[in-house]
This record gives C-alpha cells, structure tokens and sequence, in this order.
C-alpha cells in the first residue's frame, strides 16, 4: 500500500496558451514541479500565480490537488504517455490519496502546513487549449476526476516527498465528485452535496439554488 505523500510542488506564471477568437489567452495553468521546499501561505504557494483573478486563486481556491492516479488514468484514456505533474494545473501532485472521493471540510497535514478540501475543479475553456484538444473540456467534466481545491488553515512549508496525513474527516460524507456532479452533470444532486457547511458560501448558495430549481 503506497504511503500518501506528495509527488512534486507545481508552480506557474500567466503567459499566453493560444487564442480564442482572435484574441490572446492568459493562464498559468501551466504548471511545472520545482526543487526544494515551498511556503505555502495568504492564497498561493510561493512562485505561484493566476491570470485571471476573477475566478481562479483567492482562500477557497489557494492549492489545486491533483492525484498521480488520475493523470496515469487520462494516459490511458486519451492513449498517450506523456501526462505527468502539473499537467492539469495543479499545484500539488499526490499519490496515495483519493482526491476524487476526499470529503468535502476534510483537512490534510504536509510538511508543516494544514490545509482544508473545500471544492471541485470547474474546467473552462482553457483546458482545452492547454491540451490542444477542444474536446478535453467535455472529457474533463464527465470523467469525474476534477481533483480538490484547498483552502490554506495554517501556513507553512511543504516539499515533494513530504507524507500526507488526513488528521480530520467530517461526518457528513459529501465528496469532491459529488459535488462537481452536482454541478457539471446532475443538478438532481444539488442537495445532497449542499450538505457540506465547508463549502464556499457562493457554492453552496448557488447548490441550493439547483436543488430548489433543478431545471432553471
């Protein structure tokens, strides 16, 4: 049984990944492992940037996770071999740890940080020209693999190789795939995953909001 640990820390700066309509596309979504130990505190790990504010980075998007085990399943699914950390913009690759099933207010230990699983990974368009595959932002959502946003509890420096410890789960069972179910698949699930009281105020407004009107 492989030890929860951290692969490699991810960073990137905005810089242009393509075009779309004619127009420039920023994004930092392209990320690559760096040496060495990284302080993670505020709403980022140090080196680390976002484009466009408005809806990526700020405490409830600060450090993207994203599971070894599910790039080596996009490997096979698109049938390459190429796919490694930091591929899907994440900032720390993990093995050992089921980002997909982690409960929503779950709150993990590296190195001498706590951080708390707060939400899913909404894919927008600029997966696909990260993949150069208009395609992949469909794939993305129906394979139910979005990987977790964490928020940052208590600041602190972390480093490839450094164990994951999941010192608290709550009881409410609400997961990282249902909640982007809910969202990306099913509104039927809005309420279940509207459970979560950890999760980003807007969120669970806008889940509530589902489970109310489904079919707005």
């Amino acid at each position: 049984m492989t030890i929860p640990h951290l692969v490699s820390v991810n960073v990137g700066l905005p810089k242009q990944i393509g075009l779309r309509r004619g127009r420039p596309v920023m994004s930092a979504i392209d990320k690559r492992p760096v040496p060495g130990s990284h302080r993670v505190e505020g709403v980022n790990v140090t080196g680390d940037e976002q484009a466009d504010l408005r809806v990526h980075g700020g405490p409830d998007k600060a450090v993207y996770a994203y599971a070894a085990e599910d790039t080596a399943w996009w490997n096979g699914e698109l049938g390459r071999d190429d796919l490694g950390p930091g591929m899907f913009g994440e900032n720390l690759t993990t093995e050992g740890v089921d980002c997909t099933n982690a409960v929503i207010g779950e709150q993990w230990r590296i190195g001498t940080t706590l951080l708390e699983v707060c939400q899913p990974r909404q894919p927008c368009f600029k997966l696909g020209l990260h993949f150069e595959d208009p395609k992949m932002l469909k794939r993305f959502a129906q394979a139910s693999r979005p990987g977790a946003y964490l928020r940052i509890i208590e600041p602190g420096d972390i480093q490839a190789g450094d164990a994951i410890e999941i010192v608290d789960v709550p009881a409410h069972g609400v997961t990282i795939r249902l909640v982007s179910d809910a969202i990306l698949l099913d509104h039927g699930l809005a309420a279940d995953a509207a459970r979560a009281p950890e999760l980003p105020g807007p969120l669970r407004d806008w889940l509530l909001e589902r489970a109310a009107d489904p079919n707005p």
